[in-house]
């Protein structure tokens, strides 16, 4: 969800229904990360340093939080044969990694090839999700190869099942090998955001180098959880998975999540935003990076769960 809606869309006469969403009634719901010159996370920031556009019009922060928000995140993991090595070091790693969660937080997990499968749902029991990081290394009924686009999609449309109850994320953990078959990255970016979705990866480094592939038939794309990753406003690193996955589950802990209120729009429009800091914050921080994402739908309110307050 990207919006939390409190009103309906505006009564119009039969003839002329078109849902409209007015400023004030619902909130557009922003996950922001924030990176020095060095790639490090910024703490500390206030709602004062950061600057909202929405359509190229300033637009006025209601709600601005960090750690105290909830978050929900799915660990997405790619368990096609050239990831064994890199998901025991994964499940080796999983006890220290899942300290960064919060005893609000919670997790699930979801392994992948050519098919999805829920191995644990959102719990906050690190417990047993230690028990579904080391059951992937068994797993060998989800066909051979990998289609990383359909699966994401899947992914999304998992989370956009899920009550929101703060931030959420998917960390996906492949090698961003494969290629997909009539998916286009448009779309699962579509509907990442639809699910008010920040898509974080960790790319594993094989010791050999893939080719470069020559793509003839336009239906087939390349694997590219980078782009996928970045239109989303998520960070997406390339390192082994045993020492990367703790620091990088933690930067998705401390993002920043602002909310404003959605501009009067019909449902079904995306719209563009820019989330950038404020003057001040530049001169503190110069050369700093806001990653946040690079829109939404406003469809997403017609659809999505309950409608619910904002946070106090």
């Amino acid at each position: 969800m990207l919006l939390l809606a409190a009103g309906a869309a505006r009564a119009q006469p039969p003839e002329e229904q078109v849902p409209v969403f007015r400023a004030g009634v619902a909130l557009v719901r922003v996950d922001a990360q924030v990176v020095g010159k060095n790639g490090q996370p910024l703490a500390g920031l206030r709602q004062e340093d950061f600057l909202v556009e929405d359509e190229g019009q300033a637009q006025r922060i209601a709600y601005f939080g960090r750690e105290s928000d909830p978050l929900d995140v799915l660990l997405l993991l790619d368990v096609s044969g050239s990831m064994r090595k890199s998901l025991e070091e994964l499940a080796g790693a999983a006890h220290a990694a899942l300290r960064a969660l919060h005893p609000q937080d919670r997790a699930a997990v979801m392994l992948f090839s050519r098919r999805t499968e829920v191995a644990q749902d959102f719990t906050a029991q690190t417990a047993a999700l230690e028990q579904a990081l080391r059951s992937a290394l068994r797993e060998g009924r989800l066909g051979a190869g990998t289609l990383l686009n359909p699966c994401l999609r899947e992914a999304a449309r998992f989370m956009a099942d899920q009550p929101v109850r703060g931030r959420r994320a998917i960390l996906v953990v492949t090698d961003n090998e494969g290629l997909n078959y009539q998916s286009p990255d448009e779309e699962v970016i579509d509907q990442l955001l639809a699910a008010d979705t920040v898509l974080n990866a960790l790319v594993v480094r094989n010791s050999k180098p893939s080719k470069p592939r020559t793509i003839v038939n336009p239906d087939f794309t390349p694997a590219n959880v980078f782009g996928i990753a970045e239109a989303t406003g998520g960070e997406a690193l390339a390192a082994r998975a045993g020492s990367a996955f703790a620091p990088l589950l933690e930067r998705m802990r401390t993002r920043y999540l602002l909310q404003y209120p959605a501009p009067q729009a019909e449902a079904g429009a995306f719209r563009r935003i820019r989330v950038d800091l404020s003057p001040a914050a530049r001169q503190r921080y110069p050369g700093a990076r806001v990653r946040a994402r690079s829109g939404y739908s406003l469809r997403a309110a017609s659809s999505g769960p309950s409608p619910q307050s904002p946070p106090p």
